[in-house]
């Protein structure tokens, strides 16, 4: 009997002991992915990935504040997956550095925007000796100077100062500079807040409203194809999900970025959630790389066979 009740004693004692190596177990199954985004209403669309996950995977959100240190997270394998905007890819691409595009996270979110209360500045030929703000290396710059060009104009006849697009609404409302090439929700900020005007949506060009894309590091795309592929298809149905609930954008960017929730319902307007990479994005992406050889941003154009990678976009499109 004794020796029954020490079994039964030892049988007991064992359940505790071994449930944290079956935990452990458990959690060294589970893959953690790392993905960048930027601190922007349209780069929210990997924050609703958790709702579309398989089972065995976690994602890890990593807020960047420029598109530069997203993409150079990527390069440098900080992170697994990022989205930044087109010309932070084409210029690390042009450097030879491994960032490939596997699908696109969205277009628009852009804006060029000027005082109120200025009523000079009424269009982009307007803007001849005022100070605008940019953020330099940018795919709205880019998209500016192009502007500036169909106009008959240069970046030498206004005066450009570098802000970041977080601070381009205050530099504006203190009067620091007077109009900036923004992304969202920075120029529905200054709607909201009565200081801005829309001077306008730069999606006249060749570029069309093409802004951000989905990247990784190509050694990524080598080794682990498939779950390229999987990553690619939680952003198409994420995308899809959240362009079908606004109120639910709203609330994810003020809940993860702590943005005004008056400036994101209304940017939602200006904002374009997708995930594919169409003939027509490559041909727009390539037309990009052009005005930024031309504009001298960068000294040659990428490989774009090695840029771009159609492969995920594809497969997914025909399932």
């Amino acid at each position: 009997m004794a020796l029954s009740r020490r079994r039964l004693l030892g049988a007991g004692l064992a359940l505790p002991l071994a449930a944290p190596f079956v935990l452990r177990a458990r959690a060294a199954d589970t893959v953690t992915i790392r993905m960048g985004v930027l601190k922007l209403v349209h780069s929210i669309t990997p924050y609703f990935y958790e709702k579309f996950l398989p089972a065995g995977y976690k994602i890890e959100i990593i807020p960047f504040s420029t598109p530069t240190d997203g993409k150079d997270a990527v390069v440098t394998k900080s992170v697994d997956y990022g989205t930044f905007g087109i010309a932070a890819a084409i210029l690390g691409a042009s450097s030879s550095q491994p960032v490939v595009v596997y699908g696109s996270e969205c277009n628009k979110g852009m804006a060029v925007v000027a005082r109120k209360d200025d009523a000079s500045i009424n269009a982009i030929t307007d803007l001849k000796g005022k100070k605008v703000g940019i953020l330099t290396g940018t795919t709205q710059q880019v998209f500016f100077l192009e502007r500036l060009r169909m106009v008959g104009m240069t970046e030498a006849d206004i005066t450009s100062v570098r802000v970041a697009f977080a601070d381009m609404p205050g530099a504006l409302q203190r009067g620091d500079i007077d109009a900036y090439v923004g992304a969202e929700p920075g120029p529905s900020l200054s709607l909201v807040s009565g200081v801005g005007k829309i001077v306008e949506y730069p999606y006249s060009t060749p570029m069309g409203s093409l802004n951000m894309i989905l990247a990784t590091h190509q050694d990524r795309l080598k080794e682990k194809p498939d779950e390229v592929t999987m990553m690619l298809g939680l952003q198409r149905q994420a995308s899809a999900y959240a362009m079908s609930k606004p109120d639910e954008i709203v609330a994810m960017t003020v809940a993860k970025l702590g943005l005004d929730k008056a400036a994101v319902a209304k940017a939602i307007d200006n904002v374009e959630l997708n995930w594919e990479m169409t003939p027509k994005m490559v041909a727009e992406v390539k037309a990009y790389a052009d005005h930024m050889l031309e504009l001298r941003q960068i000294r040659n154009l990428p490989d774009f066979d090695a840029l771009l990678d159609l492969g995920p976009s594809e497969k997914l499109a025909k399932a």
